[in-house]
């Protein structure tokens, strides 16, 4: 059975977890690393980065988020959430990566400045420039929603579950966000979907 590596709040692991109980494919949840300790030797041994998540399928290991979002939905779910179209899933593949490099740090400050800082190390000023970041941000992808239904169209892909469990910690860490309907319909469109609700609609820590 595949085995998945990581906490079921780590908004990376959910990405994976998310995409299992879309397809129906069976898992284990096989390791657990709170917020901010350190991974153990055995866990490096699969992960030499040491952060979450990873996964063991019948010996073959792979980390990286995205990376394993893409290998289990091409190898269960070509045609739709992996698309079959070059440029589809080039496009879903860009949306993917964007989260990734153009979201991630910025959540990341927010997340810990709200939520795991120590009082001596909280930086309202750290907090207020990447809340705001991502409220900039956040409207490039209300204006490429506008007029579908999932960010790469019609069809719910890949690209929806990297960005979609970003914007439950958007709407929950960001406060004076900018009317955004575009955002906020495909935001209440996921929240239908019942692998939403169990996987990413998770109290934050």
């Amino acid at each position: 059975m595949l085995k998945i590596y990581g906490r079921d709040t780590s908004s990376n692991v959910q990405k994976v977890l998310w995409l299992c109980e879309e397809i129906g494919l069976p898992y284990e949840c096989a390791h657990d690393v709170p917020p901010g300790k350190a991974a153990t030797d055995d866990y490096k041994r699969l992960n030499p980065n040491g952060v979450v998540p990873a996964i063991d399928e019948d010996g073959f290991v792979l980390w990286e988020s995205n990376a394993i979002v893409r290998y289990l939905a091409a190898k269960h779910a070509t045609g739709t959430i992996w698309p079959a179209d070059l440029r589809a899933r080039a496009d879903a593949d860009r949306w993917m990566d964007w989260q990734t490099t153009a979201l991630g740090p910025h959540t990341t400050v927010v997340l810990y400045q709200t939520l795991r800082a120590p009082a001596d190390k909280k930086d309202p000023a750290a907090f207020a420039a990447n809340a705001q970041a991502l409220r900039e941000k956040s409207a490039i992808l209300d204006a490429t929603l506008k007029g579908k239904a999932y960010v790469t169209g019609d069809a719910f892909t890949m690209a929806d579950i990297s960005l979609g469990q970003w914007v439950w910690r958007y709407v929950n860490l960001v406060d004076s966000r900018p009317a955004q309907p575009h955002l906020m319909a495909w935001y209440m469109r996921l929240q239908g979907r019942p692998a939403y609700r169990k996987i990413v609609m998770k109290p934050l820590v």
